[in-house]
């Protein structure tokens, strides 16, 4: 399992997408007002998200 790092971009949860501020031991903070539809979808602008429940689309490396 790859570890995202801050400043990755991932998808989680049915397609919600986010940009990671903060990677812990078992999971990254990340601020959802990266998507477009933000404002629409009704959800808090930060969340965690457990490290097994994500997919990293754009990483630093990419």
């Amino acid at each position: 399992m790859k570890i995202a790092e801050v400043g990755n971009i991932i998808e989680f949860k049915d397609g919600l997408q986010g940009i990671v501020e903060k990677v812990n031991e078992n999971s990254v903070i990340v601020d959802l007002t990266f998507m477009e539809n933000f404002k629409q979808l009704d959800v808090e602008e930060k969340t965690v998200v457990n490290h097994k429940r994500y997919k990293i689309l754009y990483g630093t490396n990419d």
